[in-house]
């Protein structure tokens, strides 16, 4: 009788895991297909700004110099986002010889042309933290004696450009109001917040939760064996446009590093340090465009949604 009970039970609970197998692949059938037609191009070329924006704008600033003020160290004041540097390095950004004319737009006017520049290599978090801790991985590029109007009021006189990134393809908030709405739940101590808003599951950010997860990478071996992105387009002539930034080594000289220890807090800071410095071999990248084609899903206004390559 028994042993009757017991298989029962068991065909019972296989019955009910088949179910909820089903259901489950029904609701994930279900939700990509709705996420596909939802996600379909074309897209506007054209900048929408949405009203309010530059209000919420100036309340992020401010969230983010909370954010400042609440890791200051005495008298030393830490950036909102990627406080920790693995290091600022000279670099040259060369433009190609045979650069195709569409893409001879801006700085990339000039084929052949290199510019002077400093290249500044982080992680992501707010707090620094081991190298080790799984994290976001930045790049900023600062060009200097670029000639030209400043867009900015009160900037006319310098002469820079930046290419600012990180190792994601997309970000985890999708416009300036879901980034103010983030950012304000971290600077509260409310992580959680930042992705589940409210109690309502139609305000919940469940994909960009995700995004966010993706984001916090292994360390790599060195910070110049990262891929790097702008995740937000920028203006391109009269095109739209990303960027990114790959290694390149067969670019410079053959080089491994040696391997590093990876329980130290700063072995980033080694590694780039061991190349650059004392080995003095220098690191490669190749800097990519990506210009948007609007009849795909290519949104100028979504920087949560990855322009697919093909």
């Amino acid at each position: 009788m028994l042993t009757a009970l017991w298989l029962r039970l068991g065909s019972w609970l296989g019955k009910l895991l088949l179910i909820v197998i089903t259901l489950g692949l029904l609701g994930w059938a279900l939700a990509t297909a709705w996420f596909a037609w939802q996600h379909r191009g074309p897209v506007a070329a054209q900048e929408q700004i949405p009203a309010g924006e530059a209000a919420m704008t100036q309340d992020t600033i401010r969230t983010a110099i909370k954010i400042v003020d609440q890791h200051r160290e005495n008298t030393r004041y830490l950036r909102d986002a990627h406080a920790k540097a693995h290091g600022c390095v000279k670099a040259q950004v060369q433009v190609l010889d045979d650069l195709e004319p569409a893409l001879r737009q801006g700085v990339f006017a000039t084929p052949g042309h290199t510019w002077q520049a400093v290249m500044r290599l982080s992680n992501g978090n707010a707090y620094p933290q081991f190298d080790s801790i799984r994290d976001a991985r930045g790049m900023a590029i600062k060009l200097q004696d670029v000639p030209g109007a400043q867009l900015l009021p009160g900037q006319q006189g310098r002469a820079e450009q930046d290419f600012v990134m990180f190792n994601h393809a997309n970000f985890f908030v999708s416009d300036v109001a879901e980034y103010r709405q983030n950012i304000a739940a971290q600077a509260d101590g409310q992580k959680a917040m930042a992705f589940f808003p409210s109690w309502d599951p139609r305000s919940w950010q469940v994909r960009h939760l995700f995004i966010a997860l993706a984001t916090l990478a292994p360390a790599p071996a060195s910070p110049t064996q990262t891929t790097y992105f702008s995740v937000s387009p920028y203006k391109f002539g009269s095109a739209n446009a990303k960027y990114r930034v790959a290694p390149d080594p067969d670019s410079c000289p053959a080089y491994t590093l040696a391997e590093q220890n990876q329980k130290l807090p700063n072995f980033l800071r080694n590694a780039l340090s061991q190349q650059l410095s004392t080995d003095r071999v220098p690191a490669c990248f190749v800097l990519q465009i990506q210009r948007q084609n609007a009849n795909r899903f290519m949104p100028i206004e979504d920087t949560s949604i990855e322009w697919k390559e093909s």
